[in-house]
């Protein structure tokens, strides 16, 4: 599956601890990344800069669903279901 033109909902929904140039403490769920261009493509994709963890996301059904809408939602769900739990 190749990614949906203009969606960028994998560079706004999940939260990056990781730094990433622009943001060097990481990025917060829900904040658009500031490496998106004005055609919400990466600025860093292939570049060694790019978080591992934005190296790993690849598109799916599951993932990215029919919409962006779809995709944010369950990227969504996936950031609170796998945050840490308070002790």
């Amino acid at each position: 599956m190749d990614c949906r033109p203009r969606c960028a909902a994998c560079c706004i929904a999940p939260s990056i601890s990781s730094p990433i140039p622009g943001l060097p403490n990481g990025k917060p769920a829900g904040v658009r990344c500031p490496q998106l261009d004005d055609d919400d493509r990466c600025r860093l994709f292939g570049q060694p800069e790019r978080p591992a963890v934005c190296a790993s996301l690849a598109p799916s059904q599951t993932m990215c669903g029919t919409s962006r809408v779809q995709a944010m939602r369950w990227l969504g769900w996936m950031e609170q279901v796998t945050q840490p739990r308070p002790s």
